[in-house]
């Protein structure tokens, strides 16, 4: 890798660089002992090609084709999605080529493969079943839309009476299904509610029910399994008599009452389960931020923790990097059904595969979905795959697992959480100030955006392309998520910013 204060080469075999700032026409790259003069102004995060290239060669990036040209280009010029295309199209046939390690495509300014003044515990709040939250709070959790309302009024009306003394926060879950869905797309709804049901971060659960939807309460509680029975209750409103809130009150009060007496306690780092998630990447994502979360993911799986990286349709062009680190067969085959799956759902709807990267993406510097992809696979760092999970099932393996959800924001990371993840890290190189129903961490990809917008972003990773070494800004990082796991609130939770998606594909009635 070859960088200056200017412009980076990421890979040596790659075609272009990737301009740190913003360029000027004229301005000279120098880099494999030639020179380089650019012959149009270039952003911050944009690529520049170095070498002339014909139309329908491939253009290389992080190592790996991210597209060819669609016309002749020059050295020098600004490359972008109006010349270049995705190579991407279809489904495809693979073969299991497994590595004891791979090293991930690294745009990292500078890598290191261990942190120093490791913390070996956090203070997690220990659960009847051995799992640990690192929140104790109060969920309500309708099992259908129609009950939003009153979920919304308990919960506003348990926090002006407690004060949330010995509570992190009260929150009703609201969404839209529970009724009117068909196969599919109503057990999506019940998985991912049984999941939020069962999560560690909640002290109590009230599930409250309307009693006639297709979602029928009682049902639903047999999906819980076996459950804590003081900690979670029910109530189906159809069957109170009169004011159904003060009934809901009443069990409030005792779910309050036992959740409230909780305290934390010493936990090992091998109890954190943390989700992936990147959302309105910019071309220095694949080049901080996402290096950063990597380095981190393979730090905690080393430390016998879990992470977990989901966005399918954002590994398309990066998948064999994934598949060939599969422990075994059976979850190579399981990671191509992942893909392909996806694949075949975007088909299925007359979408191409590569329909992908949002407008956001392409202004900061992202112009096809392999070069989107070969950036955020980067989360995951180099841990081999241990476990892959269908949309709504819950961890089964620890270690670095791979999950079936969609690229939209705060429907991944509501099914990292659901997967029992008790946070998601979040990089970002434009911002955003969302959360799901766990705490989520902002990694912004450059200094600029977290000091534009510090009431969105937790951390600043951009201070990686500035010189910063990489070990130093790990050892930082380790310790802000270690604080965000002993009770320090992200900024989402501080501003309030906290909700549920539920993944959607078929009929609604």
């Amino acid at each position: 890798m070859i960088n200056t204060t200017n412009y980076i080469k990421i890979n040596p075999a790659d075609s272009v660089v990737v301009c740190l700032t913003a360029m000027k026409q004229g301005a000279i790259i120098r880099i494999d002992g030639q020179e380089v003069s650019l012959l149009q102004d270039t952003p911050a995060g944009h690529k520049v090609l170095i070498k002339d290239t014909r139309a329908g060669e491939d253009i290389i990036k992080y190592g790996y084709p991210i597209g060819h040209a669609i016309e002749d280009l020059k050295a020098g010029q600004w490359v972008n999605e109006h010349n270049l295309k995705t190579n991407l199209d279809g489904t495809l046939s693979y073969e299991y080529h497994p590595v004891p390690e791979v090293a991930s495509p690294s745009g990292a300014v500078s890598r290191c493969s261990t942190a120093t003044n490791e913390a070996k515990t956090f203070q997690g709040y220990l659960r009847k079943n051995g799992e640990v939250g690192i929140r104790n709070e109060i969920w309500i959790v309708p099992t259908v839309g129609c009950v939003n309302g009153i979920a919304e009024r308990l919960a506003h009306m348990l926090h002006q009476e407690t004060q949330l003394e010995g509570i992190d926060a009260i929150h009703a879950w609201h969404h839209n299904f529970g009724c009117s869905q068909l196969s599919g797309d109503h057990e999506n709804t019940r998985k991912i509610l049984r999941d939020i049901v069962l999560h560690p971060n909640a002290g109590a659960v009230l599930v409250l029910g309307l009693g006639c939807e297709n979602n029928q309460p009682e049902a639903f509680m047999e999906t819980l399994g076996d459950y804590d029975h003081d900690r979670i209750r029910l109530l189906v409103t159809q069957q109170v008599e009169g004011d159904e809130t003060e009934a809901a009150m009443n069990i409030l009060r005792e779910l309050y009452s036992l959740a409230s007496k909780d305290q934390r306690t010493d936990c090992p780092l091998n109890k954190l389960r943390i989700g992936l998630k990147c959302g309105g990447s910019d071309g220095l994502s694949g080049i901080t931020a996402n290096p950063l979360v990597g380095e981190f993911s393979d730090y905690l799986v080393a430390q016998g923790g879990t992470t977990i990286l989901t966005e399918v349709p954002e590994m398309f062009g990066a998948e064999t990097i994934l598949m060939n680190r599969c422990k075994t067969r059976e979850l190579f085959d399981q990671t191509v059904s992942l893909i392909n799956d996806f694949k075949e759902y975007f088909l299925s709807h007359g979408e191409p595969v590569g329909e992908n990267p949002s407008p956001g993406n392409k202004a900061g510097g992202i112009s096809t979905l392999e070069d989107k992809a070969l950036g955020c696979t980067q989360k995951c760092g180099k841990a081999l795959v241990s476990g892959v999970l269908a949309y709504g099932d819950r961890l089964k393996a620890d270690g670095l697992n791979l999950l079936s959800a969609p690229g939209n924001d705060l429907v991944a990371a509501t099914a990292l959480a659901a997967a029992g993840c008790q946070m998601v890290l979040f990089t970002t190189g434009r911002g955003t100030p969302f959360g799901t129903f766990i705490p989520t961490m902002k990694i912004s990809t450059n200094s600029s955006l977290y000091q534009r917008k510090p009431n969105w972003i937790d951390f600043n990773a951009g201070k990686l392309a500035e010189g910063t070494p990489m070990s130093t800004l790990l050892n930082d990082f380790i310790k802000k998520v270690i604080d965000v796991a002993n009770g320090q609130p992200t900024r989402n939770e501080t501003n309030g910013y906290s909700e549920i998606a539920i993944f959607k594909n078929g009929v609604t009635l």
